[in-house]
Parts: C-alpha cells; sequence; structure tokens
C-alpha cells in the first residue's frame, strides 16, 4: 500500500527516495490540487442532502485525503444537482457527483440501523453510507487520477476506477478497513439478496462489470490484502472458497500498479499527515460484522441451470 511505499523511505531515513521526486516530465505537477463545489439544490430531498454533507464538511474531507497528489492541473470535486438523475462521473477536469446519487444511497440504507437483508445483518446505518459514498467517490476519482497522470490501462477502465477506490479504502481504512469495504458491498444488496438471477443478456454488454461481479470483486480485494482481518468473508460465506484462493494474487495485482503507476505522485510529507488521521466515524454499538450471506458450494456449471425472475437494471445504473 502506498503507506508502505511513503512512510518506509520517509519516516526511516527523513528523505524523499528518488522514486518519488518530481520527475523531469511532471515538474508543474503540484500537490494541494482539489477544489470543491456544492452546487445549487432545486428540491428539498437534495436540499436536505446539501444540509447534511455541509454539516459534515463531506467534500472538505476527500479534499484533504486527495492533496497528497500531485497533479498538473487543477481538480474539481463537486455535489450537484442533476434535474432528478442519479449519477457520477468524471470529466476533465471536474469529478461530479448528483445529489439524487446521494439521496439515493440514504433511503436506502438499513432501517432501524439494521439490515433486514440476512446478506448485510451487522452492518451499522452509518457503516452503509459512509462507505458507499466513499466508494462513489473513490472510484470517479480514480477515473481521474488515470487522465490526469496519463496512467495507462491495459483492461477495462471501470475495473481500474474499482480497483483504485477499493485500495484506497484498505489504506484509509487501517484496522477498520473492513467496514468500509462492508458499506461500500451495499451498494449492491439488490443484486446478491438472491443466489440465483436471470438478466437478458444485453447486460454483460455494459461498460461496468456486472453488479454481483463487483460485489464479488470488492470482497476479493480485501481478503487478498488482509486474510486475518478479512477472514469472516470466507468462514461465513461472503467469498467462495475456489476465487478466494486467488484473491491474495489480485490484491498483489493493484498493488503493484499502485506502486508503479501512482505512487511516484504522491506528496510524502502530505500523504503522512492523511495516513495518520482518522476518517471513519465512531464504530456504533452491537455487532459490526455480518453473520452469514448463503450457500456458496455451487459448483460453477451448476448456475446455468439456476434462474428465477429477478428483474434487474441492464448493466450498472451508477459509473
Amino acid at each position: 500500500m502506498w503507506r508502505g511505499i511513503l512512510m518506509t523511505a520517509f519516516l526511516v531515513t527523513g528523505t524523499v527516495p528518488t522514486a518519488l521526486a518530481d520527475p523531469v516530465s511532471a515538474t508543474d505537477e503540484q500537490p494541494n490540487r482539489i477544489r470543491i463545489e456544492y452546487g445549487e439544490a432545486k428540491t428539498p430531498e437534495n436540499r436536505a442532502v446539501l444540509k447534511i454533507l455541509q454539516e459534515h464538511r463531506a467534500l472538505e474531507r476527500f479534499q484533504e485525503i486527495f492533496s497528497p497528489f500531485r497533479l498538473p492541473v487543477e481538480l474539481t470535486l463537486r455535489l450537484k444537482d442533476c434535474d432528478g438523475v442519479s449519477n457520477s462521473w468524471y470529466e476533465r477536469p471536474t469529478v461530479t457527483i448528483c445529489y439524487e446519487y446521494i439521496e439515493d444511497i440514504r433511503k436506502n440504507l438499513p432501517a432501524n440501523n439494521k439490515p433486514e437483508d440476512p446478506v448485510f445483518v451487522g452492518i451499522s446505518y452509518r457503516d452503509a453510507m459512509f462507505g458507499q459514498f466513499f466508494y462513489v467517490v473513490a472510484h470517479e476519482m480514480g477515473h481521474a487520477m488515470f487522465d490526469l497522470l496519463d496512467v495507462p490501462l491495459f483492461g477495462r477502465a471501470e475495473d481500474a476506477a474499482d480497483g483504485f477506490a477499493t485500495y484506497m479504502m484498505l489504506d484509509l481504512g487501517k484496522d477498520e478497513a473492513q467496514r468500509l469495504i462492508l458499506g461500500a458491498a451495499y451498494s449492491y444488496r439488490e443484486y446478491v439478496k438472491n443466489p440465483r438471477v436471470c438478466v437478458p443478456l444485453i447486460a454483460f454488454a455494459d461498460a461496468h462489470s456486472a453488479p454481483m461481479q463487483r460485489f464479488y470483486n470488492l470482497l476479493c480485494i480485501g481478503y487478498g490484502a488482509n486474510p486475518t482481518l478479512f477472514s469472516d468473508f470466507v468462514k461465513k460465506g461472503f467469498l467462495p472458497e475456489n476465487r478466494a484462493d486467488s484473491c491474495r494474487t489480485e490484491y498483489n495485482e493493484v498493488n503493484f500498479a499502485f506502486h508503479q503507476v501512482i505512487a511516484p505522485h504522491l506528496d510524502p510529507k502530505l500523504a503522512k499527515l492523511v495516513l495518520d488521521k482518522t476518517w471513519l466515524p465512531p464504530q456504533e454499538p452491537g455487532p459490526s460484522t455480518p453473520v452469514s450471506l448463503r450457500d456458496t458450494r455451487h459448483s460453477p456449471g451448476e448456475y446455468f441451470n439456476m434462474c428465477v425472475n429477478f428483474s434487474l437494471p441492464l448493466g450498472n445504473a451508477r459509473d
């Protein structure tokens, strides 16, 4: 993780390693280039979302989290009224999150602080809210970093942005990263609550991986990063054992990519300040670890004959 890259050289030797010094080709890159913007909210629902986010200084927190990234231009992170459309996107040089998207997250949070769906038993209201919000912002910021830092992608941009977001959650969450990962996974609650699904073939033409795949990818990278911390993912049926076997390799691929193409653009002193802070809200009393998912012991071939009438949107409705 970038903690290891930055801290080992900087804290032990007190100097910035050559690999992290400003490269000749990026002499105009500077940290602290994140700008934030709370756009006007036009409806009562969106004004309520705006009020909550401003009270919690949501954008200010993300501005600080991404301040160590040395960028060639200013990057704006804005919240916007999207006239009823729930979406998020990156278009140079701006990351946009719709108030409607945040309202959708809020409306689908576990009632009475306890999810009714057994898939997510134990995930708190706060973790589900914060995890999903962090995930979408980090995902779109991933797109921005790939673009502004000229990061080559040998694969699909949406999968890479998911990997970037997951990596950020693991590093900033520290020993409580499981809360962030599970909170983010709550995004896919409607897609994974049934063990068998039936979707139109065209759904797999979307630029995003299927939501069910994104759910398992998220858990897999977390488990690969720290099998001890995330051991319940396998023990309690979150993650099939045959997928868990390859998760360490999958995490290492993301970790290597971050070391090679992102870390050279981090300011070590600012990164230390960010990593030394606690970004998760205090944990609420009660169980924080989901207790069950479902039986994952089916062989892949069995699923070809398992289908129920379960209507899903084509692809993924969110970026």
